[in-house]
């Protein structure tokens, strides 16, 4: 009888859960009919984790609401835009006024200056920056920057490291540090993998070895100076001043990938906050203030290879779209008006990981949180997370457990071990407080 109790409550959670996100549930058995596996970009899915994904219907501040009717407190921010909340007043007024006066055009307006301007005054090191229309436009265009401005062909990047979908990242190891990358997808030919090297990320050695391997053939190192897709993982000591001190010994370029830390971890994002000055940076995510917007930044030495003042061509027809660069500028406005915001956000980060961390001691779950600024992962492991090696170790079934629990308490974590998550200004310190309350209860079942 006891059993049959027992059968009958897993049903009737079960059953509860799933009435929880039955619109949302209807809705992606539609969009899979017309949209390959029923979303616009692959996290998305929930394939890492299981399950249906949600489907938003509006956000506001700290929270995201659904179109079942729940509500939950979000930790990913638009996968970073989102800073100071969502629909945060002075980025919605922008974009309602200036969409009154045309959405595009394709020409040149005064607005694109007016932000272009601001975020130079923000960022050090850079003389000009360029705007497009995503991190893997801007992170593409940086490369192609590289190559033309040092006639050299290869790049190194470090394994787990995203730059976005351009061909020349999405490459993997091959048979060891020292040699050619090979494509990790379909459609990447081997001729572009060919001038990809790999290295593993705070791994200097293997670096020193590329570059001993192919002294003048390295055009530029492309690196997020925070790891943030493979887990949020920080740079070990002087592991990006070798990388300068290795671009400056072979007259290479040193690119940091700052779309998620530009204008986040500090004004001036990465290079600010760590110290290290880099030839070419690229920009996005809070840059647009949650619209498509990405940007790359050098100095003029490097920016007059740029077309129409050099031969290295670029172009894109929404580039400096009205909308996005109104967005962009309230969103850089607000920041530069608030210089306590990046204490706060860096408290509060602190706040939830002391909050995590008293949990898991208590439950003797094996773990590691990593965290800096507004950037923290939890990862279900006893080694250290300071590579993609050592994040793929983390426990998946234990992480899905721990993502399904807490969305049912109506906390939105992100949907893979491999996410960084972002916190935003509007998390109030009650809002981290009942994140760890409702840890509490998921961690009794982890």
């Amino acid at each position: 009888r006891s059993d049959n109790l027992l059968r009958s409550g897993v049903k009737n959670s079960s059953k509860k859960l799933t009435m929880r996100y039955q619109r949302s549930s209807t809705l992606f058995k539609e969009a899979q009919q017309v949209i390959p596996g029923g979303v616009n970009s692959p996290v998305r899915a929930f394939k890492s984790v299981g399950g249906t994904p949600i489907f938003v219907e509006k956000a506001k501040g700290a929270y995201l609401y659904d179109v079942d009717g729940n509500s939950y407190l979000d930790y990913i921010s638009s996968w970073g835009p989102m800073i100071l909340g969502h629909a945060f007043a002075p980025v919605i007024e922008a974009v309602k006024e200036r969409a009154d006066r045309g959405t595009s055009f394709g020409i040149p307006t005064e607005l694109e200056t007016e932000i272009a301007r601001l975020a130079l005054q923000m960022i050090p090191n850079m003389d000009k920056i360029r705007f497009v229309n995503s991190g893997t436009e801007a992170c593409m265009s940086a490369v192609r920057l590289a190559r033309g401005a040092t006639q050299r062909e290869k790049i190194i990047k470090f394994k787990g490291c995203y730059h976005g979908h351009s061909d020349a990242f999405l490459i993997q190891a091959g048979s060891g540090a020292v040699t050619f990358g090979s494509p990790s997808s379909p459609g990447v030919t081997a001729g572009t993998a060919k001038d990809t090297l790999l290295a593993d990320y705070n791994n200097l050695t293997e670096v020193e070895q590329l570059f001993q391997e192919y002294p003048e053939e390295i055009a530029a190192i492309i690196v997020e100076p925070v790891a943030g897709n493979m887990g949020c993982i920080p740079p070990a000591e002087g592991f990006l001043e070798g990388l300068r001190a290795l671009c400056d010994q072979y007259t290479s370029l040193l690119i940091f990938d700052e779309v998620m830390t530009g204008f986040r971890l500090a004004k001036g994002g990465a290079q600010e906050l760590l110290g290290v000055k880099a030839d070419i940076v690229t920009y996005g995510k809070v840059l647009g203030g949650g619209l498509p917007v990405g940007a790359f930044a050098a100095k003029k030495e490097i920016m007059k290879h740029l077309a129409p003042e050099g031969p290295v061509y670029q172009a894109g027809t929404l580039s400096g779209n009205p909308l996005a660069m109104a967005a962009g500028l309230a969103m850089l406005q607000a920041l530069d008006a608030d210089p306590q915001i990046y204490t706060r956000l860096a408290e509060k980060t602190e706040r939830l990981e002391l909050g995590l961390n008293t949990v898991l001691e208590n439950k003797g779950i094996p773990y590691q949180i990593n965290r800096l600024g507004s950037m923290i992962s939890l990862h279900f492991t006893e080694q250290p997370v300071i590579d993609f090696e050592t994040a793929a170790k983390g426990d998946n079934e234990r992480f899905n457990s721990y993502f399904h629990g807490m969305l049912n308490e109506g906390i939105y974590l992100p949907p893979s071990a491999f996410e960084s998550y972002f916190l935003n200004d509007a998390l109030s310190l009650e809002d981290i407080d009942q994140t760890i309350d409702s840890f509490q209860k998921v961690a009794q079942k982890l």
